[in-house]
C-alpha cells in the first residue's frame, strides 16, 4: 500500500477540532480494510462506516460490527422511524466528532469510472450540522487505486448481463482464495478537504430553510467531492498499457508500438503533472513488458512468441481492459472532446468558432 505519511498526520490534526467524514472511491470489497488500515498505521481511531446490509452474513457481519461498521438498508423512504433513528444516531456521531465514512458511489463501481453519486447519508450529514449538532464537519474525498484487482471477472460478467452474485459464505471463502494470486500495489491519495462552514447555510433555531435551496447544495457537494477524487486518482502503468492496446482495437502489437502509443499519453501526464502511482518508465521496454506481463498472468493479454512478439487483449477480455483504461480516462477527456471539435471547425469553410463550440 503506498500513501504519504504527511496526509494522514494532516488529518489528524483537523480531527483534533472537527468531525472528519472520509468519502472514499468503491472500486473493491478491500477498499474499507486498506483505508481502516493506514489510520490503524498512523494512530488514528477506525471510522465507524456505514455499510450495506449485504454483507450482514456471518462471519463478516459480527466480524465487522465489532470493528466499527454499522449496517443500513438499502433504502428506506417510507419508513420515517427508521429514517429518524438513522438520524439521531449520526448526530451523536457528529456532536462527539467521530470519524465517518461511507461510499457515496452506494456500490462498487463495475466500469472503472466513478458512479453517479447518492445523497441520502450526505444529505443527513449536512443536515446535522445545519441544526446545530456539530460545530463542522470536514468531507474528505479518498481515492484508492489498483495496480489490478481481483472482482474483475465478476465486473466484466456483470457488464454482459449476468446476474451479481450475492455476497454469502461461500462467495466470501472463494474472495479470500483468489488473495493468494498477486494483483500488484494500492496507492491511496487524499484530496482537498471540504469544511462545511464554508459551503453550507446554517438556519436558525427552530427555522427550516427552502428544500430545493438545501437539495442543491448537497448535490453540489457530492459533485465537487467526486471532482476532487478524480482530480487526486494517480495513474498507474497498467491503466496506461490498456489504454494503448485498446487504442489498436484487434491488433497485435509490439513492445516498440506499444511504446510509440504511450508516448503523447506519456508526455502530456508530465507536462500536466498528474498524479501517478510511480515515476512512469513507458519510454523503456522493460517498464512496458512489467506491465503487459502483469495483465498476461492474470489473462487480459495474450503474448505471442514468434519472429516478433506481440501482445494483444484476449478475447472476450476487452471489458476487462477496459476498466483499468476508465480508472483514469477522465483525464483525457477534455483534450479528446476539444480534438473532435476541432477537426469539425476544420471542415467548414464559415463559421469555424462557432461550429466549434456547437460540437
Amino acid at each position: 500500500i503506498r500513501y504519504e505519511r504527511a496526509d494522514l498526520e494532516r488529518l489528524a490534526a483537523l480531527a483534533q477540532q472537527h468531525s472528519l467524514v472520509f468519502l472514499p472511491s468503491h472500486k473493491s470489497q478491500l477498499d474499507h480494510l486498506v483505508l481502516f488500515y493506514l489510520l490503524y498505521e498512523n494512530g488514528l481511531p477506525p471510522n465507524h462506516t456505514a455499510g450495506g446490509i449485504n454483507l450482514n452474513f456471518f462471519p463478516v457481519g459480527p466480524l465487522v460490527r465489532r470493528a466499527g461498521v454499522f449496517f443500513i438498508r438499502r433504502s428506506f423512504k417510507d419508513d420515517p422511524v427508521y429514517k429518524y433513528v438513522l438520524k439521531q444516531y449520526l448526530d451523536y456521531l457528529l456532536s462527539k466528532r467521530f470519524p465517518l465514512e461511507w461510499f457515496m458511489e452506494g456500490g462498487r463501481s463495475r466500469s472503472g469510472k466513478l458512479r453517479a453519486p447518492r445523497y441520502g447519508l450526505l444529505s443527513y450529514v449536512v443536515d446535522s450540522y445545519r441544526r446545530g449538532a456539530c460545530d463542522d464537519a470536514v468531507l474528505v474525498p479518498v481515492a484508492i487505486a489498483y495496480d489490478q484487482i481481483q472482482d474483475i471477472g465478476a465486473y466484466t460478467a456483470e457488464q454482459r448481463g449476468e446476474a451479481k452474485e450475492k455476497e454469502s459464505f461461500s462467495w466470501m471463502v472463494k474472495a479470500i482464495n483468489s488473495l493468494r494470486r498477486r494483483y500488484g500495489r494500492i496507492s491511496v491519495r487524499f484530496g482537498e478537504p471540504m469544511f462545511l462552514s464554508e459551503r453550507v447555510a446554517t438556519y436558525a433555531p427552530g427555522a427550516e430553510g427552502d428544500p430545493d435551496a438545501a437539495g442543491l447544495e448537497v448535490r453540489k457537494l457530492a459533485f465537487e467531492v467526486g471532482a476532487r477524487i478524480n482530480r487526486v486518482t494517480p495513474i498507474t502503468p497498467i491503466s496506461l498499457v490498456a489504454l494503448a492496446l485498446l487504442g489498436a482495437r484487434d491488433r497485435a502489437l509490439t513492445v516498440p508500438e506499444v511504446i510509440e502509443a504511450l508516448d503523447e499519453y506519456v508526455a502530456d501526464v508530465e507536462r500536466r503533472r498528474l498524479p501517478v502511482t510511480e515515476p512512469l518508465q513507458l519510454g523503456e521496454a522493460a517498464g512496458v513488458e512489467a506491465a503487459l506481463e502483469a495483465l498476461r498472468e492474470h489473462g487480459v493479454v495474450s503474448r505471442f512468441d514468434g519472429p516478433e512478439t506481440v501482445y494483444s487483449i484476449e478475447p472476450e477480455q476487452h471489458l476487462a481492459a477496459a476498466y483499468y483504461r476508465n480508472t483514469i480516462i477522465h483525464f483525457f477527456l477534455a483534450g479528446s472532446l476539444a480534438e473532435v471539435a476541432l477537426v469539425a471547425a476544420a471542415e467548414q469553410s464559415d463559421d469555424r468558432v462557432g461550429v466549434f463550440w456547437r460540437e
